[in-house]
This record gives structure tokens, sequence and C-alpha cells, in this order.
């Protein structure tokens, strides 16, 4: 296919591209130009700012056992944490207090009244110290539509529910048999109903994935018409039954890493106006991995401001940058690292999707 000919297509207007021309595009021998055009793309919907979220990893308590993540349920090495409410409000009133204009509270995954109960308590807490104008977003895994009613009546904003992979048989093969792929996309329609900004994403580079593959996750984020992706490349994590099987070396990170940045790019030039993270495993396999993701069309960044003695402990996958420094070295260095990617930090900004705004505007 002739790439210069599927960007014009994907610059001009959104959602245009057919799945073989997204796959041509991911596989397109160079991606300089890919990133060329989806940064235009980027700053035409969103310009030069870049919104910041403070990430608060609440616990790693997870009831999934999922085969690739490092906080599974069935990983016996992990040393276990959860924060109280009175830990996650000060960090988020610190966030609020430092300029950002939004935090991600994110955890292991609980389902159970109490556990609703004290996220709802932290959300009203959080609300009343900093008012409704300071964004939250929740990343706490699958629960039913009442708790996810109860947590936006309380104050959460937006919710992060990453689907994986848009393709059942292989969602099936990186998780147990009591996961279910449907459950989850039935998930994010609940979000959706409830009012919320609603994110998934994908991982990019999982054993099995194709570039059709993953050009059918793109079009999955245009079916379910999310407002925010939050993506990342597949990094294996040996104490896991995916990662201890799973070849790693200089050559494939590099592949990892160029895997992840056209992602962004292609989901960037297919959707145009959402909100798109550069996400922290960018970082994990480059140093400048960040600034890269922000140059192929992110417009979102999650410094990590969870207390440093937690850190460590939250390790999704190896090689987690940024454990030994605290929230203020964090909120000083992704500054740096925005303005050295041409980008305007958006302080004391919420920083909704264009996408979803433009919704609210017709509805």
């Amino acid at each position: 296919m002739e790439i210069d000919h599927i960007l014009d297509k994907a610059e001009a207007s959104p959602r245009a591209l057919t799945r073989a021309e997204l796959a041509a595009l991911l596989s397109a021998e160079d991606a300089d130009a890919l990133f060329a055009r989806a940064l235009a793309v980027r700053m035409r919907a969103s310009g030069r700012g870049v919104s910041m979220r403070g990430l608060i990893e609440a616990g790693n308590v997870c009831s999934k056992d999922c085969l690739y993540c490092g906080i599974r349920k069935g990983n016996a090495k992990v040393r276990r944490y959860e924060m109280g409410a009175d830990e996650i409000v000060a960090e988020a009133v610190a966030a609020f207090k430092a300029g950002y204009g939004s935090v991600v509270v994110q955890s292991g995954e609980i389902a159970s009244p109490a556990r609703t109960a004290f996220v709802e308590d932290v959300l009203k807490r959080i609300r009343d110290a900093a008012g409704d104008g300071f964004g939250i977003t929740l990343s706490l895994g699958e629960q039913d539509e009442e708790t996810y009613m109860r947590w936006r009546a309380a104050g959460a904003h937006r919710y992060l529910l990453r689907i994986e992979t848009s393709d059942p048989a292989l969602y099936a093969k990186i998780h147990p048999a009591d996961h279910s792929w449907q459950r989850r996309v039935e998930a994010l329609r609940a979000l959706a109903r409830c009012g919320y900004q609603v994110g998934t994403g994908v991982m990019c580079g999982l054993p099995g994935q194709t570039f059709d593959s993953l050009a059918a996750d793109i079009e999955f984020f245009a079916q379910i018409d999310a407002d925010m992706i939050g993506m990342g490349p597949f990094i294996p994590h040996p104490d896991t039954p995916l990662g201890a099987s799973a070849p790693w070396n200089a050559q494939i990170a590099a592949e990892r890493l160029d895997l992840g940045l056209r992602m962004i790019a292609a989901t960037r030039l297919y959707l145009h106006d959402v909100n798109i993270a550069a996400a922290t495993a960018l970082q994990a396999l480059a140093p400048d991995g960040r600034e890269r993701g922000l140059l192929a069309g992110a417009n979102v960044v999650m410094p990590n401001v969870t207390p440093a003695r937690y850190r460590a402990d939250y390790k999704l996958y190896v090689g987690k940058p940024c454990i030994g420094e605290n929230a203020a070295d964090c909120r000083a260095c992704i500054q740096r690292r925005i303005e050295s990617a041409g980008g305007t930090v958006l302080w004391n900004e919420r920083g909704d999707s264009p996408h979803w705004r433009k919704k609210c505007s017709h509805s």
C-alpha cells in the first residue's frame, strides 16, 4: 500500500482507514512519517498542552490472576500493601496543591461491599478538599454497575479499564479460565452508561499478536467510543506464567518500544481527539520513552505521586522507572521531559478528553 496516501487519508478525517490500512501503518518500514502526521493531528486536536495526572498506586492486593501481571493473586513473591484512606486523600490533596489538575487512583482489583464503601469515602473526601473541578480517574478493575454509579456520584470523573486485547481468543490465552472477555466489555459499556469518561487500552507485543489484531484493537476503541486510551508495550515479568516463558533481550525491547509508539501514532490518526497517555512503560524501555510517546501523538502523562516506600511493590512489569523518587522529584522531572518534547504542561487544568467534551456539547 502507498503509505503517504494512507497518511493523507488519516490526517484528513477520523475513522477513515480500513483495518488493512491501519495494519499497513503499524508495519511500515519507516515510522518517522507516521509519528510526524500523528503529532500534527494531536496539535490540531489539543495543541501543545500536555495534561498531568498524578498517579496514586493505592494498593497491590488483587483478586485477579492475569498471566502477565506482576501483582497477580498467584504471585507469592509480592510484598502486599494497601494504603489507608487518610494516605490516599493526603496524596491527592498534595497533588492538587502542587498544581496537578487531576489524579489517577489505581490498585489491584477488589470487589466487595467494604471496598465500594472505602473508595466512595475516599472520593468524597478528595472532592470536599479539592473541589469538583479537580479531576479524579479510577483504575480499579471490573465492578458491578451499581458500584460504578456510586463512585461516579461520589466524585470520580474518568475510569480506565484496559481490554488488553480485543481478540477474545487471545484474551483467553493470557488469562485464567474464570476471566471473561465479554464481562470486561460489558463493564466498559456500564461505565459509559454511568457517565464516566471511558478509557481503555491494550498491550502491544503479546505472544501471538499480529499487526491485523492490533489494527482491530484500534477499531475496538472506536466501537466502544472511548474517550481516552492508555496502552503500552508488553514487558515480561519473570514471576508470571506468561513472562517466565517469554524471550527478552535488548533487540526485543527496542522492537517492543517501537511497536508501542506506532500504536500511539496509529490510534491518534484514527481517533484524532481522544486523550492518549504516554505510558510509564515506554520509559522502562528507553530513558526518553515518554518523550517519544508525546512526539508520536500522546497528550497525557502520569507522574507517580505514590509515597516512595510503596513504589517498588507495585511492579506490574520489570524495569519500572522512578521507584526511588519522591513526588516533587517526579513533578520536576516530567515537566522537563514534556518541555523537551515541545509540549507545555497544563498545570491546574483537569484535562478532559476533547472527544468527551464534543459528545457533551451534542447531547
